[in-house]
C-alpha cells in the first residue's frame, strides 16, 4: 500500500470505516450512565446489529470493552481509562491541577472540579472530592450536558463569540433533570447572565439534590479554554453559600489560567 504524501488528502471515511465505527460505540457507551446492551448500541449507532457485536468484541479483546454476561451489558474497559490518564498527563492536567484543586477543597470542604469542553459536551480532566459524605459523581473522563452544569455554562458563556452563539443556538437542551433549562430564551438569558456576573451557577439542573457554583479559566484573549467548579449537596449549600466561595474559585482559576497549557 503506497503511504500518502503531505499534499495527498487523505480518503473520505465511507461505509467500511470500521475505526470510525468502532470508536463511535465508545463514545456512546462513555456516554451511557451504565452498561448497555449490544441490541441498544446498534440502534444508537444506525448500525446493523451483526457489526456492532462483531466491534464490540473486538474492542472487548483489545481492553476497551468490558462485558458483564449475566445482563449481557458492555461498558467502557480499564484500557480507555489508561488511556485518559495519558492524555491527561501529558498535557500536564493532572500534575498541575490537582494541587489547586485540593487547595481549593481545603477551603471550601467540598469537591473541586476541573472541565473542559469536548465539541458539544463538557469532559471533567480532574477532581478532587471534600472531606465530608455525599459523593459527587463527576469523575474525571465523564462527559456532560453544558446547558444544564456550572462548568458547562461557564464554558459556553466565555467562548469566543462565534463559538458561543453557535452552542447557544444549536446545542441540546435536553431535560436531564425537572430544573434543566429547556427553552432557549432562557438559555440565551441565562448565558448573557453568566457573562455579566462573572460566574454560574447549577442549582439541581443536571442533578437531582446537588449544586455548583463555576467559573472560567481564561486564557490572554478572555476566553474560557477550562472551567472550575466547587460542587455540593443541597442539604449542606445554598446557592448564597456557593456565591461566598467565589473569591477561593477566582484564585485557584488564576493559577491554574498561568500553569496549564493550552491545547
Amino acid at each position: 500500500m503506497t503511504p500518502l504524501t503531505p499534499d495527498e488528502p487523505a480518503p473520505k471515511p465511507g461505509k467500511t470505516d470500521m475505526v470510525g465505527k468502532a470508536l463511535s460505540l465508545l463514545v456512546m457507551l462513555g456516554d451511557a450512565p451504565g452498561a448497555t446492551t449490544a441490541a441498544d448500541l446498534s440502534r444508537r449507532a444506525d448500525l446493523p446489529f451483526s457489526t456492532a457485536y462483531r466491534l464490540l468484541q473486538s474492542l472487548q479483546r483489545a481492553g476497551f470493552v468490558d462485558f458483564e454476561p449475566e445482563g449481557k451489558k458492555y461498558s467502557l474497559g480499564l484500557r480507555v481509562f489508561q488511556l485518559g490518564l495519558y492524555v491527561a498527563n501529558s498535557l500536564g492536567f493532572a500534575g498541575t491541577a490537582n494541587p489547586v484543586l485540593t487547595r481549593l477543597t481545603e477551603k471550601t470542604q467540598e469537591a473541586s472540579i476541573l472541565a473542559v469542553r469536548d465539541e458539544d459536551r463538557f469532559l471533567t480532566v480532574a477532581k478532587v472530592d471534600g472531606p465530608k459524605a455525599f459523593r459527587v459523581t463527576s469523575d474525571p473522563g465523564y462527559r456532560g450536558h453544558l446547558h444544564c452544569s456550572a462548568v458547562g455554562k461557564a464554558l459556553v458563556a466565555f467562548a469566543a463569540p462565534e463559538d458561543r452563539e453557535h452552542l447557544v443556538e444549536s446545542l441540546e437542551l435536553a431535560p436531564v433533570a425537572p430544573k434543566s433549562i429547556t427553552d432557549r430564551g432562557a438559555f440565551r438569558a441565562e448565558i448573557d447572565r453568566i457573562r455579566s456576573l462573572g460566574y454560574a451557577l447549577m442549582d439541581e439542573e443536571n442533578e437531582v439534590g446537588m449544586r455548583a457554583v463555576a467559573v472560567p479559566v481564561l486564557d490572554e484573549a478572555g476566553r474560557a479554554f477550562a472551567a472550575i467548579a466547587c460542587s455540593a449537596p443541597t442539604v449542606r449549600m445554598g446557592t448564597d453559600d456557593l456565591v461566598d466561595q467565589l473569591p477561593a474559585l477566582h484564585e485557584a482559576a488564576e493559577e491554574l489560567a498561568a500553569r496549564l497549557p493550552r491545547h
